[in-house]
């Protein structure tokens, strides 16, 4: 069961609301049928990016509302070759389908810091509390 509901103070972006929980695990929640480009991508990393500027922290993905996600995006989530503040991310995945496609982007992007999928958001953020700072 998915129980993430971004927050008053969440940073609504254009397909996106992302924000810092109080345990310091940032989350990003993507909306209802998000059709997600590299455009989008950057927008919501921008946004993950503000959060600290001398800290690095995990981060939890609700991935169960996306549509799509173009290639390019992806291989921007993968953080390889880019900059980036987050030292962990969970992906949350709700059909078999969706964990199919995730394990597929985690082979192929070979993300740069430690990442899973997971079924359940209490599972994610026992998992990312081991790389809190």
């Amino acid at each position: 069961m998915n129980t993430l509901t971004p927050p008053e103070n969440a940073i609504e972006l254009s397909v996106f609301y992302t924000w810092m929980g109080g345990d310091g695990i940032c989350r990003t929640k993507a909306k209802p049928f998000a059709e997600i480009t590299l455009k989008e991508a950057k927008e919501n990393s921008i946004a993950v990016s503000s959060f600290f500027t001398n800290k690095k922290f995990p981060l939890l993905i609700d991935s169960t509302e996306i549509k799509s996600m173009a290639r390019d995006a992806r291989q921007h989530f993968s953080t390889n070759g880019r900059d980036t503040k987050i030292n962990s991310f969970a992906v949350i995945v709700k059909s078999p389908l969706s964990r199919v496609i995730g394990n597929f982007f985690m082979g192929l992007n070979k993300p740069k810091v430690p990442a899973r999928l997971f079924d359940n958001e209490e599972d994610a953020i026992e998992w990312l509390k081991q790389y809190l700072q």
